[in-house]
């Protein structure tokens, strides 16, 4: 496979995100947070907005571990899947500040899989393993005609395939390669440097069937109170934004409809109602309307702010 190595490091030496801030840092954590943050969010989000203004205020794992967790769920306002950020949170706490050289320690740790265990080590520590994401296993399905897509085989492939002389170029030049040529519809084939001996090119569609995703539908009622340029809110229980500040829930009145909105949210689909209410039942948690952006909620939450 030496041939095929060098074509792709070629392709990755000319093509190549190499621009992106996490691509030229030695700092574990740098590298451990942008893997969390681009799980679930664009890379240009993540570039432009969350990583820069994050480590701003979480400049290291130490700075983190101490920081309350409402500080970090503000942060991370935005971004979605907030358990992410609790882990992020648990993580830095678990580790005393300083993350584990070997993949075997990471996988230990909070919310750290073998695919973020395997990215911090190859990319932060240039480690000759596999690490397989969503683009990267894409390419590997289609190049060696995977018609069995368990992660078992896939990593198999991918541990097969990784060159051992730059184990860290290579992986990032995979990952780019899944993004910005083996796409999951009308991949660009004729600009593929593995195109001579891809096994799938002449039915590449067939080694990317996805099961449809099914959304959730949901119907949330929340009361508005505001008072003397506060407005109250209540620490959410449920599992959709657990520990964040969230307007409470209260029953529909239709005469004191305040606005009615869609919002999504990662397997959710949801029409909002708002309602004005004199009073609440439960604990309330006032927060200053100047200081609402700042305060641990989500985007949804943060979208009441102009309908109120």
């Amino acid at each position: 496979m030496v041939q095929e190595h060098q074509q792709l490091l070629k392709w990755y030496k000319v093509h190549g995100r190499h621009a992106l801030p996490w691509r030229n840092t030695q700092n574990l954590y740098h590298v451990y947070l942008s893997e969390i943050m681009l799980q679930q969010t664009q890379v240009n989000r993540v570039r432009d907005e969350y990583y820069p203004q994050f480590l701003e205020k979480f400049p290291s794992l130490d700075a983190l571990a101490n920081a309350p967790l409402d500080d970090v769920l503000s942060a991370w306002s935005g971004l979605g899947y907030y358990r992410r950020a609790k882990n992020l949170h648990n993580c830095a706490k678990e580790c005393n500040g300083v993350l584990p050289q070997r993949e075997a320690e990471l996988l230990k740790l909070s919310g750290i899989g073998r695919y973020t265990a395997s990215a911090i080590c190859c990319f932060g520590l240039s480690q000759s393993i596999p690490v397989v994401d969503t683009n990267i296993a894409r390419v590997l399905k289609r190049y060696f005609a995977l018609l069995d897509q368990t992660d078992k085989t896939i990593w198999q492939y991918a541990t097969k395939f990784v060159n051992d002389k730059d184990p860290r170029h290579h992986n990032l030049a995979l990952m780019d390669l899944g993004s910005l040529v083996c796409l999951p519809k009308n991949p660009k084939c004729g600009a593929c440097p593995l195109k001579e001996n891809c096994q799938g090119k002449e039915e590449p569609q067939l080694y990317t069937q996805t099961k449809k995703k099914v959304y959730i539908a949901m119907e949330l009622y929340f009361g508005v109170l505001i008072k003397e340029g506060k407005i109250a809110l209540q620490l959410s229980d449920d599992n959709m934004y657990k520990d964040m500040l969230v307007l409470p829930k209260v029953e529909p009145l239709e005469e004191k409809l305040i606005a009615k909105f869609k919002h999504s949210y990662t397997k959710y689909r949801l029409d909002v109602h708002l309602y004005e209410v004199e009073e609440i039942s439960g604990e309330i948690i006032w927060i200053d309307l100047d200081k609402f952006d700042s305060a641990p909620i989500s985007s949804l939450t943060k979208k009441i702010k102009v309908m109120v």
